[in-house]
């Protein structure tokens, strides 16, 4: 489990194609100092295993199934990318609760500077969107986003200069593609609001 909160901009420094997978090694700092082999580390939102590593970075394994899922299969050597440490119980849960599983893939629309924030607007795939709600949480990229306004098809956020500092969403230009995990807890009421009203009908038409 992360919390959305991002802890460095990793560098992606090789892409090893396997035919139906990749092998991403990306290198780092802060996600390194104390990964161990078997340890999830968050690749712009996407959970992914420590498989090696070395003095200055650690491999992973992506699954066909990802690629298809995410937008990690559009990293290029050079890219920089938002990573996360899995949360310990001692951590404090500064955004929300984030599983590092992509419920989607957005794509960056449009971006409104102002002098002290930007409002950034992506699109959302027509399935999420009732997962949304103006002030709920969003995790783009990894990152945990409060939605300004949710629409049907898209959404807004509005970013202040540390995330724009500290995460890739300072440099997403419109067309770059995004990883989008809704909230856990709004698909847990969804099933059970429908398993309840499910029963119900069945105890009124009984």
């Amino acid at each position: 489990m992360f919390t959305g909160i991002v802890e460095e901009l990793g560098t992606i420094e090789a892409i090893e194609d396997q035919g139906d997978a990749i092998r991403l090694t990306v290198a780092s700092d802060v996600t390194l100092s104390d990964a161990g082999l078997g340890d999830s580390i968050a690749v712009n939102g996407c959970c992914l295993t420590v498989a090696e590593r070395t003095d200055a970075t650690w491999t992973a394994d992506v699954m066909a199934e990802t690629l298809a899922k995410t937008s990690l299969g559009d990293l290029a050597v050079g890219d920089r990318v938002n990573l996360e440490r899995a949360v310990t119980a001692e951590k404090r849960l500064g955004g929300h609760i984030v599983q590092g599983h992509v419920d989607g893939v957005g794509e960056v629309l449009s971006r409104t500077r102002s002098e002290h924030w930007e409002v950034v607007e992506i699109s959302l795939p027509a399935d999420l969107a009732r997962y949304l709600v103006d002030k709920g949480s969003i995790t783009v990229d990894g990152t945990s986003l409060t939605v300004v306004e949710a629409k049907d098809d898209r959404f807004t956020v509005s970013l202040i200069p540390e995330t724009l500092a500290r995460t890739t969403l300072g440099f997403r230009d419109p067309g770059s593609r995004v990883n989008l995990e809704v909230d856990v807890i709004a698909k847990h009421v969804e099933k059970l609001v429908r398993a309840y009203t499910g029963e119900a009908s069945k105890e009124n038409n009984a």
